[in-house]
């Protein structure tokens, strides 16, 4: 059997024709019975902008490469001439076909014929050679040319820059929409917006000096004022300022552009309010503090007050409705004159400049709480929604996007805990607030573990008598950093971070431990009184860590109260009326401390197994001479009397106070008159007796 014979290469085709070959305008190329290249002469790697080798297939089966026919319609590789050669053994073409370079973004035409070249021994030809004449110029203004520019949305021109005529396809001219359509360069940059104007006039005194190419995406508006994206891409056959022709496609994005614009919107926009969400107004804020002529500003950080409660009881699709309305009613007073966003949640920012106006920060605000005056009504009840706003004002308040809006979170945390519906600008002065709270914060999370907590009691007395019937348990920190704090100074920050539930846990064990030590010790107490927080309810395990606390100690129910803050009332959360049952099942006192200062919600009062009230030191500290005082504590006996539940007043300090109380029917009380929280042993030291406390 004789070998095949090799394979032509450069190397082996004759002389006098190889330099013939090299030099021809037309790609010539000869691929073997596999289809790879083993020849491609200097035109064709011109034309395939590659070196064309026998490592890489033919183009066709390239993923740069898109073959299409005169009607703009893909052509595969099993259908290009050459692969019909290789598979039929008879010649292909010629035929004119389209190449779209994705990479370039440009398209030409060549006519390209196939013809076999040898035979093999399973009847088809050894080798193909495939001819590739460029004949785009001859394109250019055929219809079949523009019918396939049009399919693909692209568009030829071509700029004489000495004659200063421009040539346009029909492609071209549509996506232009002009009528007359431009014929110069002059008459073409009218058709583009003032900024792309001054970019593609560079570009193309770019490309008639230096030969250079170019690639720009412009916006411009059709006749009518209709606006529209296309992409010019160019490139230059500079031989001087008076000959040059330049030459390239125009492409029609504008459906790209309106999708990649309806993707941005969507990417900024809060999808519940339609307003900017939290990374837009990020942005916008950096870029104004950036410019020093815009950087006098404020930010308002509004949040909604008792949001949850419409939440809890109505469900999220009415807290939904509330919300867009409460943005309509913010909006309504920013208007235009600042940026309004939504960051999540129940909590809204607007940025407002200063420059012109120094109190607009203040008016607006004050404008804002004022939109909340009037109830919101959802699926037919009615809600009273107020707003607290935290204000941080540049530079003061903050040099950065993200240093102010979180200044003005603290400002609006701090304008919560004086009371809600209300303002408060950031100061330094709150920034070492905010510092301590960091500090505190970061100590508290590791103070149960450490054992820094101690307990102190202070007694609730018979006031005819002076004797004690029962102790309240306070809790005391002393921190080695901080020193010795009362609940006052780290509850409220406890409850936030959910640290006052490991500390609740804690201090009910030591509360009965304690009871038991005394009971043990003929220390005649009814009960003992510890404070429980709203976290402690929605744990879902209060009632049986107060199981667990009398089982261990040995205690009956009735010898621990729990004292309750209003807003575990209000809430009115499922798992708090769990917890509620539980332990009225064990036979737990549930008493309501500083009863008045908060929500005063009586209608809970009624339906829920509460045993008692605490008149709060507030009120106590005012009488008998403060007339307000003593009527809110007469309204306070009067509704603890009518609903038969017991009573403790706080804050007993004076005689004149106690004999106050006696006088309206009050039996219990505690206060600096009889005892401060004292440590345990000092508690049994002074009433180990049971005598009365003078």
């Amino acid at each position: 059997m004789k070998p095949a014979p090799p394979a032509p290469s450069s190397a082996r085709v004759e002389p006098r024709f190889r330099d013939v070959v090299e030099c021809l305008d037309q790609g010539i190329v000869v691929r073997d019975q596999r289809g790879r290249i083993v020849y491609a002469n200097p035109a064709a790697r011109r034309m395939f902008g590659q070196d064309v080798s026998p490592e890489l297939p033919f183009p066709g089966t390239q993923p740069r490469w898109k073959f299409i026919d005169e009607r703009g319609r893909e052509v595969p590789g099993d259908a290009l001439p050459s692969a019909i050669v290789l598979r039929t053994g008879e010649q292909a073409g010629p035929r004119v076909l389209g190449m779209f370079d994705r990479e370039a973004r440009t398209l030409g035409w060549v006519r390209v014929t196939a013809m076999p070249q040898g035979n093999g021994r399973n009847g088809r030809p050894r080798y193909v050679t495939t001819l590739y004449a460029d004949v785009t110029g001859l394109k250019r203004d055929s219809a079949l040319f523009a019918r396939a520019q049009s399919l693909a949305s692209i568009g030829g021109w071509e700029w004489d820059t000495g004659r200063d005529r421009l040539y346009l396809t029909r492609e071209a001219k549509r996506i232009l929409g002009r009528d007359p359509p431009p014929a110069n360069r002059d008459a073409l940059l009218a058709c583009l917006v003032e900024s792309d104007r001054r970019r593609l006039l560079q570009a193309l005194e770019a490309a008639v000096e230096r030969g250079r190419g170019f690639g720009l995406e412009l916006q411009g508006s059709r006749g009518g004022g209709h606006p529209f994206w296309m992409r010019v891409m160019a490139e230059a056959e500079a031989h001087g300022p008076l000959s040059a022709r330049i030459t390239g496609t125009i492409q029609d994005i504008t459906r790209q552009k309106q999708d990649e614009e309806t993707l941005r919107v969507q990417a900024r926009t809060d999808p519940l309010t339609g307003l900017l969400n939290r990374d837009a107004i990020r942005a916008e804020l950096a870029e104004r503090l950036g410019d020093p002529t815009q950087s006098a500003l404020a930010v308002l950080y509004v949040d909604l007050d008792r949001f949850k409660i419409v939440n809890d009881v109505l469900g999220h699709s009415a807290g939904d409705r509330l919300l867009t309305a409460a943005a309509r009613r913010i909006q309504a007073v920013v208007g235009s004159e600042g940026l309004m966003a939504r960051l999540g949640g129940d909590e809204f920012l607007v940025v407002c400049s200063l420059a012109d106006d120094p109190g607009r920060a203040v008016r607006m605000a004050e404008a804002i709480l004022a939109s909340f005056d009037a109830s919101f009504r959802v699926e037919e009840e009615e809600f009273a929604v107020t707003a607290s706003i935290g204000m941080a004002v540049a530079p003061q308040g903050g040099t950065s996007a993200q240093l102010m809006i979180q200044n003005a979170d603290a400002a609006m945390y701090a304008s919560k805990r004086r009371g809600r519906n209300g303002w408060q600008v950031f100061t330094p002065e709150l920034a070492a607030e905010q510092q301590r709270r960091l500090q505190v914060e970061t100590q508290l999370r590791n103070a149960v573990a450490h054992g820094e907590f101690h307990v102190v009691y202070q007694p609730q007395v018979d006031l005819a008598t002076g004797r004690p019937v029962a102790a309240e348990a306070l809790l005391r920190w002393n921190n080695p950093a901080l020193g010795v704090m009362m609940p006052g100074e780290f509850i409220d920050l406890a409850e936030n971070t959910g640290d006052v539930v490991g500390i609740g846990s804690w201090m009910l064990r030591q509360a009965c431990r304690q009871l038991c030590r005394w009971r043990a010790q003929g220390l005649p107490l009814e009960r003992i009184a510890v404070n429980v927080s709203f976290r402690q309810f929605l744990s879902g395990d209060l009632a049986e860590q107060v199981a667990g606390a009398l089982a261990e100690f040995r205690l009956p129910g009735e010898a621990l109260e729990l004292e309750l803050t209003e807003r575990v009332l209000v809430e009115d959360a499922p798992e708090t009326n769990a917890a509620f049952a539980a332990l009225q099942a064990l036979g737990v006192k549930l008493s309501i401390d500083d009863f008045g200062e908060g929500y005063s919600a009586l209608n809970y009062l009624r339906r829920l197994p509460i045993h008692g009230l605490k008149i709060s030191q507030l009120f106590v500290q005012g009488v008998p001479d403060n007339a307000s005082d003593v009527a809110v504590c007469e309204a306070v006996i009067g509704i603890a009397r009518s609903l038969r539940l017991g009573l403790v007043a706080e804050g007993v300090e004076t005689a004149a106070h106690r004999d106050f109380l006696i006088g309206r029917g009050v039996r219990i009380g505690q206060g600096f008159l009889y005892a401060p929280g004292l440590p345990a042993e000092e508690f049994e030291a002074r009433f180990g007796t049971a005598a009365p406390v003078t």
